[in-house]
């Protein structure tokens, strides 16, 4: 591993802890001695990282910092690739966009060595088992669930049977041959799934749910765990 490559592995390691971590624990993840972790910290702080923290008492990247340009195994750079092209052809219109701009945007940041291999191997991703998924757009749901808003949908469940409901919606699956809003309903006071295809109209209300979506979404995964142990 190069100097720059370990530095910025140092970087993305400090990245992903939000509290202080001791030098000897960051040497040893690098296999590299504490003192040239050390000069590797001061390096960093030389070229503009918010790194605080002392010998004896921990490190930790402030919020805020800008990664240099970006550097990715081949590996990694495989991972991304294949994952933005399931996003392009899986995803509903307006993140199929999104995947495609994002994917140019690494590839204009990257070394050029890299940028030429991006497509060494090829990695493609079968056609979606439906036509809607390239016109459906799920924009406003997933607004509403960033801004943590009651909706009101009109839908058709499997039997065709038509009903009107306020949800509280808080997660989206996208799967090959569907997309399911996960939400808790007002009208059943439970958790349900709602296939996107079988929505018939969708309002986004003023009115905030009254419970955090993270905290909805953690309590919804321990039911679908419970459940499928049982």
């Amino acid at each position: 591993m190069s100097r720059t490559e370990r530095l910025l592995q140092l970087l993305q390691i400090l990245r992903r802890h939000r509290q202080a971590v001791s030098g000897q624990n960051l040497a040893q993840e690098l296999n590299i001695s504490l003192r040239t972790f050390y000069r590797d910290i001061a390096t960093l702080q030389g070229q503009g990282a918010d790194i605080a923290g002392e010998a004896g008492v921990g490190y930790v990247l402030r919020p805020g910092y800008l990664m240099p340009p970006l550097m990715f195994s081949q590996t990694e750079m495989d991972a991304l690739m294949l994952g933005m092209r399931w996003g392009a052809t899986f995803a509903d219109a307006s993140l199929s966009k999104a995947a495609i701009d994002a994917l140019a945007k690494i590839a204009a940041v990257l070394p050029t060595e890299q940028r030429n291999n991006m497509g060494a191997v090829p990695l493609r991703v079968g056609p979606p088992a439906s036509p809607l998924f390239q016109t459906e757009d799920l924009s406003m749901l997933r607004d509403a669930i960033r801004r943590e808003r009651k909706v009101e949908i009109s839908y058709r469940n499997g039997a065709a049977k038509q009903s009107t409901r306020t949800v509280w919606p808080f997660a989206i699956g996208y799967f090959p041959d569907c997309r399911i809003v996960v939400a808790w309903c007002e009208k059943r006071e439970a958790f349900r799934h709602f296939r996107t295809d079988r929505l018939l109209a969708c309002t986004v209300l003023d009115t905030h749910y009254p419970r955090r979506r993270d905290e909805m979404f953690r309590t919804w995964k321990r039911t679908v765990a419970h459940s499928t142990d049982n």
